[in-house]
């Protein structure tokens, strides 16, 4: 723990953080990075930092997400600044080097950054309160609104083929022919149950790939968890964790945000009884997404969203039940079988939107 201290002190003073270093705590919510809260003494007041160290395994060329995050934050701020409002609270802000990299390497090779903490904001893992869930629909449709006219083609792909849900199942399939860790005889029925929902699953890349549905910069990670709220109005300030911010599909975030806000469990439930999609929280978000979006979306692209909920809960489970095969080397686990835990939840979870598809389809025309 003083070695990790240590670094952070490293990273603060090569970021140029003033003022005296107090303490530090762990955020320990994520699955990919390390996440620290910084706290400095400046101007008789402490000063709070998010520092945070990439995980190299995953973000392979970490530069070049920082690249992409800066880029797109940076014109977010300059089209919220354009309608003369502040855009201090509305996206994230990243500290610089006297180099001017957003980013620090440090001797052992690892890789930090560092933005500063909104103020007066809070962030929920999971939320029943409808407000909420509309708010984080309306944040995450904000974002890609801002986006609509951004230059996708000069994003890095951080992740190549992250939401190409083809090659996501030819991944498991190599899991299961490799079985790395020796788990594959134990998950015979999981493994089945993922190859019954390969068709629909993925519809929406293979439409895509038909020129149906268009390429448009997106999150690619919209839990709401990624989403900042106002602690005394509740309303939304900005999206964050941009790591994935890459060219993709509307239905893909949408469908990403669905099975984590309209779920109504954590998304490693071990009762699966108590797994399914509320449709009242399905709505709630849907009608924030929409009012932020709705103008700016094809018709084929409103036609997707609802499948996008059910392909990326495949997609999701899928992912985590490769890594559960490959002996858990990409997902954060806290707790053995973690990874399993939750590719049965969402084995599940995927289930149950398939028998309520056209009711969500009618929720999307209703607001679309």
């Amino acid at each position: 723990m003083e070695n990790l201290e240590n670094q952070i002190k490293e990273v603060c003073k090569r970021f140029g953080i003033e003022g005296e270093y107090r303490s530090f705590e762990v955020i320990d919510s994520g699955h990919i990075n390390s996440t620290y809260k910084v706290y400095f003494f400046r101007d008789n007041e402490l000063k709070d930092y998010i520092v945070q160290r990439l995980n190299t395994y995953v973000f392979q060329n970490p530069i070049a997400v920082m690249e992409n995050i800066s880029t797109v934050t940076e014109y977010i701020r300059a089209k919220i600044k354009a309608t003369g409002r502040t855009a201090k609270r509305n996206v994230l802000h990243y500290a610089k080097t006297d180099e001017g990299k957003y980013y620090v390497i440090l001797d052992d090779k690892s890789f930090w950054r560092c933005c500063r903490y909104i103020d007066d904001s809070v962030s929920f893992t999971q939320t029943d309160d409808l407000k909420t869930i509309e708010e984080s629909g309306k944040a995450f449709g904000s974002f890609l609104g801002y986006l609509t006219d951004y230059p996708v083609q000069d994003l890095h792909i951080v992740i190549p083929h992250f939401h190409n849900t083809v090659m996501r199942y030819h991944a498991l399939k190599d899991a299961i022919a490799v079985n790395a860790a020796w788990r594959k005889d134990e998950v015979k029925d999981v493994i089945a149950g993922y190859e019954e929902l390969k068709e629909i699953a993925t519809k929406p890349y293979l439409l895509q790939c038909e020129g149906v549905l268009p390429l448009r910069v997106t999150h690619n990670d919209t839990k709401t968890s990624n989403v900042l709220f106002d602690a005394k109005t509740g309303e939304y300030l900005a999206a964050i964790d941009l790591d994935t911010v890459m060219p993709g599909l509307v239905a893909f975030d949408f469908g990403d945000a669905i099975r984590v806000a309209a779920s109504t469990v954590d998304e490693d439930e071990k009762d699966l009884s108590k797994v399914a999609i509320d449709l009242k929280k399905y709505e709630a978000f849907t009608r924030g997404f929409v009012s932020k979006l709705g103008g700016m979306l094809t018709e084929a692209e409103k036609q997707s969203l609802a499948l996008g909920a059910v392909a990326m809960t495949a997609e999701c489970g899928a992912r985590f039940l490769t890594d559960y095969l490959n002996g858990d080397k990409y997902f954060r686990i806290h707790y053995p079988d973690q990874n399993l835990a939750r590719a049965k939840c969402h084995l599940t979870l995927a289930r149950d939107m398939i028998s309520k598809l056209d009711q969500m389809q009618e929720i999307v025309k209703k607001y679309c």
